[in-house]
């Protein structure tokens, strides 16, 4: 049973019901001696506290789409100790075993017979790893309609890198937020040309946040989202390696202005849905910087308009008046005072959304049309 939906979202209803309802019939039939009986009743008890609260914690899952799945939730559990030494990229023996600058394919998830690529599109499983950062990560790919049709057979097309907010779940790109299916949509109704879609989540070296950031000493996430990944799928498949764009929400709209702040000569365009600018450092980062300022500024998305060049780059930031934190529209709207020419930016500012899933999805059509917009045109 997943973790979304009316199926256990119906099992909790149910249980948080039955829970009282059993406890009353059978509050006094219990058996036993006078401990026996406060046992059994202190369990009844707390078993329908506990059916109660599993009901709320999936009610509202269901509704702000918080965990798209059971391995998401667990993942989020996992401690983040010793958070040093994880995601350091293998060297040696280990490097080799990792088949570094591979793309693998695994098994489609269901989403179209091969029958239905050409009106459809096709959804791929694959697992990256970089050539460069010898870093592993899963990713969906989605190859629009176009890319099976006799008219586009040897045609290259325009890509996106789509990122989930941290700590992320990939159905959630799938089903929460229909990248595929709003992409798809768009085409067939002449909003937006076909495009490829990478879909992944931003912590290559989980639990580890590294905030797409090429760490001292440490995982270089950066250059496996930023480099490794666009060159591997342009190897790959009919992809132009330049004029990406770039979507995400929250830490994976701070990725994809960063791609393309830092990656001009490859990502043209981005899209940050309730993101943040500023380079974060909390209990699930650890040091990112190796202790150096200079890093730190580096990965700085603000820091870098004040006092660098801005490149030819255009952005989208997407907010609302809801969000008052740090990916709030408040400092959406100073970093984008901070934009000077050749760089471009616009705003959308909702005047109601919380930082979930159920808000983001609302513009995204827009948000996609936007943004694919300005990418190339397929190559024949």
């Amino acid at each position: 049973m997943t973790l979304l939906g009316t199926p256990l979202l119906i099992t909790m209803v149910v249980l948080a019901v039955s829970f009282p309802v059993v406890t009353t019939a059978v509050w006094s039939r219990l058996r036993g001696g006078r401990g026996a009986r406060f046992t059994q009743r202190l369990a009844l008890v707390i078993g329908c506290q506990l059916a109660a609260t599993a009901l709320v914690a999936v009610a509202l899952n269901d509704y702000g789409d918080f965990y798209g799945s059971w391995s998401s939730l667990l993942r989020s559990q996992q401690s983040a100790a010793g958070i040093k030494a994880l995601g350091n990229p293998p060297s040696g023996a280990a490097a080799t075993a990792a088949n570094a600058g591979a793309i693998t394919l695994l098994a489609d998830p269901p989403y179209a017979t091969r029958t239905q690529w050409a009106t459809r599109g096709r959804l791929e499983s694959v697992d990256l790893v970089g050539a460069t950062s010898q870093l592993r990560e899963h990713a969906f790919v989605y190859l629009p309609p176009q890319y099976f049709q006799p008219a586009y057979a040897h045609a290259r097309f325009p890509a996106l890198m789509v990122m989930s907010g941290y700590p992320g779940a990939e159905p959630d790109m799938i089903h929460g937020m229909d990248y595929p299916g709003t992409v798809l949509r768009l085409i067939d109704a002449h909003r937006a040309q076909p495009v490829v879609l990478v879909m992944l989540l931003p912590s290559v070296s989980y639990p580890r946040d590294t905030e797409c950031t090429d760490v001292p000493a440490g995982p270089q996430a950066a250059t496996f989202y930023f480099s490794d990944l666009p060159g591997q799928i342009a190897q790959s498949y009919r992809v132009l390696p330049r004029g990406w764009g770039a979507i995400g929400g929250s830490t994976g709209g701070y990725c994809a202005v960063k791609f393309a702040m830092l990656h001009p000569d490859v990502c043209a365009a981005a899209v940050s849905i309730q993101g943040y600018f500023y380079a974060l450092r909390d209990a699930t980062t650890g040091d990112l910087w190796g202790g150096s300022t200079v890093v730190r500024n580096l990965n700085d998305l603000e820091w870098r308009l004040r006092t660098m060049v801005p490149p030819p780059i255009s952005l989208l930031l997407v907010s609302s008046f809801d969000q008052l934190g740090d990916d709030g529209y408040r400092d959406t709207q100073r970093f984008a005072a901070l934009v000077r020419s050749p760089m471009t930016v616009r705003t959308v500012i909702y005047p109601h959304g919380g930082h979930n899933i159920a808000t983001w999805r609302v513009g995204l059509p827009d948000e996609l049309a936007w943004l694919i917009g300005r990418l190339p045109q397929p190559s024949q």
